[in-house]
C-alpha cells in the first residue's frame, strides 16, 4: 500500500511540475476520509535550489530520504539536461526500484530516469516537445511520442504539466480505488480520468467557439452508458455524418468514440463494484457490457485484473472513505 511519497529536486526545477505532485501526495485530506501520505520534499543538489521561474526553495530532506519512500517523482528540472545528474541520485533511484518501489516521472523527469537506466526495455512517455531527444539519448527506451503517461511496472512516466495529474491520480487510483482517486480530482478541480494512451495535444482545425462540437454528445453518452451505441447514432445526434463525427470526435478528445466509450463504462463499472453490493452481472448490464463475461474480458485488458478481485481489494476502503 503507498503511505510514504518523496518528490526529489534538481536545480531549476518547474514550479508547476512539482506542485502537481506536493498538491496530490502532500495535502492531508485525513478529515474527509482520504489517504494521508508521509510525503517529503528531497533536494539532490544542495538545500536551496533555483527554479525555471526564478525563485529558490529551500529542501529541509537529503537524498537519504529516498530509502524510506514506496514511491519517489521526479518533476520536470534543468534545460541543461547534457549536464550529468549527481550519481547518488540515479543510484538511489536503482536502489528504491530494487527494493520494490515505484518511481514516476513528470516531463523532462524522464531524462533522470533514463539516465538511471530505468527506461530501457521499458515504453514511456515525456512531453512531446523533448521526444525525439529522449529517443535519441536513450535508444534502448521505447518512446511513446503523443501518449499522457504510461506505467511500466514501477516506472511511470508522463508527459508535461497536465499529464502529470493524470499520472498521479492513476497511480491513487492503483492503489485506493476509483473512488478514492474522483473525490481528490473533485477537490482539485480537474477531471477525475484521462486514459494515458489519449493524445498529449487535440487538433482544432478551426477556430474555437464557445462550445465544443462534441461536448452534449459526451454529455449525453455518460447517462446512457446502459444501450448499445453506434457511431452513426451519435453523428446523428451531433447532425454530421459519421466519418465527419468520429474526426472531430478524436480532434476534440484525443481519442476515438469506441476507446472513450469503452473507459467511461469500466471507470462506472469500478464505482458501482466499489459502492454495491449489485453482481457482477447486473453491473455489466448497468454500464452497457451486457454480460459478465464481457465486463471481465475489458477489466482484465484495462485493469489487468477481475471485476471480483477489484471488488474485493477496493470495497471495504472506498466504503470507509
Amino acid at each position: 500500500m503507498l503511505k510514504n511519497v518523496a518528490a526529489v529536486l534538481l536545480d531549476g526545477v518547474h514550479p508547476f511540475e512539482l506542485g502537481v505532485v506536493c498538491e496530490v501526495f502532500g495535502l492531508d485530506r485525513g478529515d474527509e476520509g482520504l489517504p494521508v501520505y508521509d510525503f517529503a520534499v528531497v533536494s539532490a543538489e544542495g538545500p536551496e535550489l533555483g527554479t525555471h521561474a526564478g525563485f529558490t526553495i529551500r529542501a529541509t530532506h537529503g537524498l537519504e530520504r529516498l530509502a524510506e519512500a514506496d514511491l519517489i517523482a521526479v518533476p520536470a528540472a534543468r534545460s541543461d539536461r547534457d549536464r550529468p545528474y549527481p550519481p547518488e541520485l540515479l543510484a538511489a533511484l536503482r536502489q528504491a526500484v530494487d527494493r520494490g518501489a515505484r518511481v514516476l516521472s513528470v516531463c523532462s523527469g524522464a531524462f533522470v530516469l533514463g539516465e538511471a537506466g530505468l527506461l530501457d526495455g521499458r515504453q514511456c512517455a515525456v512531453h512531446w516537445r523533448y521526444a525525439r531527444e529522449l529517443a535519441v539519448r536513450f535508444p534502448r527506451a521505447r518512446v511513446e511520442p503523443d501518449v499522457l503517461y504510461v506505467d511500466e511496472g514501477p516506472v511511470i512516466t508522463s508527459a508535461g504539466t497536465a499529464a502529470g495529474i493524470d499520472a498521479c491520480l492513476h497511480i491513487v487510483r492503483t492503489e485506493h480505488g476509483s473512488e478514492v482517486a474522483n473525490a481528490i480530482a473533485r477537490r482539485m478541480v480537474v477531471p477525475p480520468h484521462r486514459d494515458g494512451g489519449q493524445a498529449q495535444y487535440v487538433e482544432r482545425p478551426l477556430p474555437a467557439t464557445p462550445c465544443d462540437t462534441v461536448g452534449e454528445v459526451l454529455a449525453w453518452l455518460e447517462r446512457h452508458l446502459d444501450e448499445e451505441i453506434t457511431v452513426e447514432q451519435l453523428a446523428a445526434r451531433a447532425h454530421m455524418s459519421p466519418r465527419t463525427f468520429a474526426r472531430r470526435f478524436s480532434q476534440e478528445t484525443g481519442t476515438t468514440p469506441y476507446r472513450w466509450l469503452l473507459r467511461q463504462r469500466v471507470l462506472r463499472a469500478q464505482e458501482l463494484l466499489e459502492s454495491t453490493d449489485e453482481t457482477v452481472d447486473t453491473v455489466a448490464s448497468r454500464v452497457g457490457f451486457g454480460t459478465a463475461a464481457a465486463l471481465r474480458h475489458h477489466f482484465l485488458r484495462v485493469l489487468g485484473t477481475t471485476p471480483n478481485t477489484y471488488r474485493r481489494t477496493f470495497q471495504g476502503p472506498a466504503r470507509a472513505a
